[in-house]
């Protein structure tokens, strides 16, 4: 969350001359309401189950640069399909997510004390992170750019 993954994303899918495309998007536009709205009005489980499929289905469809939700490697299905590709974990310290976003925006994961429930989550998901990346960018302290040719050079994509 907040780690810049679209703005980055964004990037590299320009460098490449590929298309650009993020779940969280994805499963908006079908639902016509926020993530938010989903997790407050049907939970979690519902949540998780659109978004696993909302992975597969642009994992299928589309060949360019994808970003994805925060929780959607908790699903080993997930987590098993993206074996298959360049996959970029792009990490940043608690520090670093409270200058970003102030850790106060709509954030349904993060409602109570959200730099400890930052960093529950972290602990409980970073390992899955990990497990699916071939590389893991470090984001603090560095613009945009920086870190998109640092997933660049380290999945040694060549630049369009």
């Amino acid at each position: 969350m907040g780690v810049g993954k679209s703005t980055v994303g964004r990037l590299i899918a320009e460098r490449l001359g590929v298309g650009y495309r993020d779940t969280d998007d994805d499963i908006t536009a079908e639902q016509g309401r926020t993530i938010a709205d989903i997790f407050v009005d049907d939970g979690e489980p519902a949540f998780r189950a659109l978004e696993k499929d909302a992975v597969r289905r642009a994992l299928d469809e589309h060949p360019g640069v994808l970003a994805l939700g925060g929780g959607a490697i908790l699903d080993a299905d997930t987590r098993a399909l993206l074996a298959a590709h360049r996959v970029a974990y792009l990490s940043m310290d608690v520090e670093e997510a409270v200058r970003r976003t102030g850790l106060n925006v709509a954030r349904p994961l993060l409602a109570v004390n959200p730099r400890r429930q930052w960093r529950e989550l972290m602990e409980a998901r970073r390992h899955l992170y990990t497990e699916v990346a071939r590389t893991v960018v470090s984001t603090d302290g560095r613009t945009a750019e920086e870190v998109a040719q640092a997933v660049l050079d380290a999945l040694e994509l060549n630049e369009a």
